[in-house]
């Protein structure tokens, strides 16, 4: 998987540099890149090492010595920032190319998103790159920043304080609004990179160097599109497990999805394959830009929970409704406090507090309460983490308050604190404090409980991972299908149900009893040879649901009953699509008992064969309560991916019904996941239904479709 992953040590150039050359420097300060010879030569932020201004028309810019060209700087220079109209770009980076420089930001536009002159220059800019053994970030990017070199190459005004969250982002728009936020906000960076098109250095890349970074604790990112598929799973797979990885990204709305012809295909939307990797290799996603920062924040500063159990200290009853509600959503649960610790509480807070949680301490809750409550809660064994909530009144400063809390977290390390200071004015020097002393905190109960909500996310991940190692376990391997080949060579799309029930079963997979029947005669016969009840369903490449026009029948008893209903059968299909070609009528022995299951495979262009399980029925379709995951899986992938579905609680046996033969599922799963990841041919796949019978019982495929690309 790591084929397509450059060396990210290469990147290094670009936050270490030795020397800075800006190229198209400019005297006029409603240019850009005189924006970034400013940031670069700022007192406070500046580059410590050598800035080399090149403009041939200029002595000196910003009190800073001009070069005509890039061969006339002085050593050392290893880093350029073109900022050039676009069609003087390559000639300006072969330039660099020959002077010896290792890496060059191109902040222009006018390159691939323009159209074909641009993708022209864009291609051309990277063969020079190559040729030179430079890297680039960029075309139509903003640049980087280390905060720890020092180090800003954008033109943004201003640089956020140092702090060990990076921020890689594909937009150049959102990174100048981000940055101006982060800034009033007080919230630190590490790292920020804008990747522009990305003609070069790929969000993967960028990644692997981040994990890299020592100074990087949290890794947030904004995604539009994912340029390297296989390379993006494997950085998330190598980062994952050493620093949290806080994800959005767009397009997860089904807004122009192409139609497909599967039920695994018309229910697996545009997002639904990276949900599926975040789920899988341990990133975080986030639903909008600033919940992303706001869980970057938590994880930067708090331990991770044991548990899910939060408490929340309070000074004010509705707020504190709010955070509970909102639990739920994130998989968190409302603490009780522990009776001992109820005794504690009451022994110094007013007489109508309330103690069994949420700990409401009332409107004229003193700092000291505050302090002294945190303490408390946080030795009851019962707790898991703590969300202190303060609406500010005129009986405590919110900054003292800060400081009191940080005191209790100082003196432990174990558990997680979170704090909602509600508010604006009053509570904006707390807000700076809490930064200094690493304390998260959030203006709103929704945010600081969401915040909550990427820890527990984080520590049942690392959680998981840790049980998977140790029952590890090898991964069934499928070999390409030869019958999937053939099929592909011949030009085949769809196979029917008969063809892709026999592949199904080359790999392990259950199937029943069943023949072709092409009369109504070869119908009676066949139904008393297989035995009765039987179904029978049309075979033809041209219909392909054919339970909607009719031409399923199910529950056949007799001989008599197989030969009408292959004429009606014949009949319905003739009536509604004239045109389609019959190779047959199926004749299968029905599956008595158990319970009905979706499985199904799509595969996305960019991260692969996407397997989705739901139950039959109304519960996938209508409900559309399914579950997805990337292949090929694991063991414990198939298990949570069933685990998923709300109605896959069926399968464990309600109201005294038999449990269902789960292993038997879980194997069919691995099998469909490892042949769908061995035959990149499979474009779409549906098992529906997969009958999974008792327990010790087994799964079999009633029907199948295979759909080649």
């Amino acid at each position: 998987m790591n084929t397509l992953v450059t060396d990210s040590a290469s990147l290094d150039p670009f936050f270490h540099p030795s020397g800075v050359a800006v190229i198209g420097a400019s005297r006029d300060s409603g240019k850009l890149s005189y924006g970034v010879l400013q940031n670069l030569l700022d007192k406070e932020h500046g580059f410590p090492g050598p800035v080399y201004p090149i403009n041939p028309k200029a002595d000196e810019i910003l009190g800073c010595k001009c070069y005509p060209h890039i061969s006339a700087a002085p050593d050392p220079v290893d880093l350029a920032v073109l900022i050039l109209p676009a069609g003087m770009i390559a000639e300006s980076l072969e330039d660099c190319g020959k002077r010896g420089v290792k890496a060059a930001v191109i902040i222009s536009g006018g390159f691939r998103e323009i159209g074909k002159e641009g993708e022209e220059r864009e291609r051309r800019i990277l063969e020079i790159a190559r040729a030179y053994h430079m890297r680039l970030m960029g075309p139509n990017g903003i640049g980087v920043i280390d905060t720890n070199t020092p180090l800003n190459t954008t033109f943004i005004l201003g640089t956020p304080p140092r702090g060990d969250i990076a921020f890689l982002s594909q937009s150049g728009a959102l990174c100048g609004g981000v940055i101006d936020w982060v800034i009033g906000r007080g919230i630190g960076f590490s790292r920020m990179l804008s990747i522009g098109n990305e003609a070069d250095v790929t969000e993967t890349d960028a990644l692997l160097n981040l994990a890299e970074d020592p100074n990087t604790k949290v890794i947030t990112t904004y995604l539009e599109d994912i340029k390297n598929g296989p390379g993006f799973l494997y950085a998330l797979q190598t980062i994952a497990p050493r620093k949290p990885i806080v994800i959005i990204k767009t397009g997860r709305t089904a807004s122009g999805q192409a139609a497909t012809a599967s039920h695994t295909g018309a229910m697996a939307g545009t997002h639904a394959a990276f949900r599926a990797a975040c789920k899988q290799f341990g990133a975080i996603e986030a639903a909008s830009v600033e919940s992303m920062f706001n869980g970057a924040l938590a994880l930067s500063y708090q331990p991770l929970p044991k548990g899910k159990r939060v408490a929340l200290l309070t000074n004010a009853g509705g707020p504190a409704a709010v955070a509970a509600d909102a639990m739920e959503t994130y998989g968190l649960t409302l603490a009780k406090t522990n009776p001992h610790i109820q005794s504690e509480l009451k022994a110094f807070l007013l007489p109508d507090a309330q103690t069994a949680g949420p700990v409401d301490m009332l409107g004229g809750a003193s700092t000291e309460e505050y302090k002294t409550a945190l303490s408390v809660l946080l030795r009851d064994p019962d707790i898991d983490g703590v969300l202190v909530i303060l609406v500010p009144q005129a009986l405590n400063h919110p900054a003292e308050v800060v400081d009191a809390l940080a005191e209790v977290m100082n003196a432990q390390n174990e558990k997680p604190v979170l704090a909602c200071f509600m508010g604006e004015t009053s509570v904006s020097e707390a807000f700076q404090k809490g930064h200094a002393v690493k304390l998260p905190m959030y203006r709103f109960p929704e945010a600081a409980v969401e915040s909550f909500g990427a820890l527990w996310r984080r520590a049942q991940w690392l959680q998981k991972q840790s049980a998977h190692l140790a029952a590890a376990e090898s991964l069934p391997i499928a070999q390409p299908s030869a019958h999937i080949a053939e099929a592909h060579r011949s030009d085949q799309i769809a196979l029917d149900s008969e063809t892709s029930l026999a592949i199904l079963q080359t790999i392990g997979v259950a199937i029943p009893a069943s023949h072709i029947a092409h009369s109504a005669d070869e119908a009676e016969h066949i139904a008393a040879k297989i035995g009765f009840p039987i179904a029978m369903k049309l075979m033809s490449p041209d219909v392909l649901h054919k339970s909607d026009i009719g031409a399923v029948i199910i529950n056949i008893r007799s001989a008599e009953a197989a030969r009408q209903a292959f004429d009606e059968i014949m009949e319905r299909t003739r009536r509604a699509v004239p045109a389609a070609k019959i190779t047959g009528i199926q004749a299968q022995r029905m599956i008595v008992g158990g319970i009905e299951v979706i499985l199904g495979v799509k595969r996305d262009p960019t991260l692969g064969p996407l397997i989705m399980f739901g139950l039959g029925g109304v519960y996938a379709e209508a409900l559309a309560d399914v579950s997805f995951r990337l292949a090929p899986l694991t063991r414990a992938d198939a298990e949570e991916l069933i685990g998923e579905v709300r109605s896959a609680k069926l399968l464990n046996g309600l109201r005294g019904a038999s449990p269902s033969d789960i292993s038997a599922l879980v194997n069919t799963i691995l099998a469909l996941g490892s042949f769908a990841a061995a035959n990149p041919q499979i474009s779409e796949m549906d098992i529906n239904p997969l009958i999974v019978l008792p327990e010790g019982q087994g799964a079999i495929a009633a029907d199948a479709r295979i759909l080649l690309a």
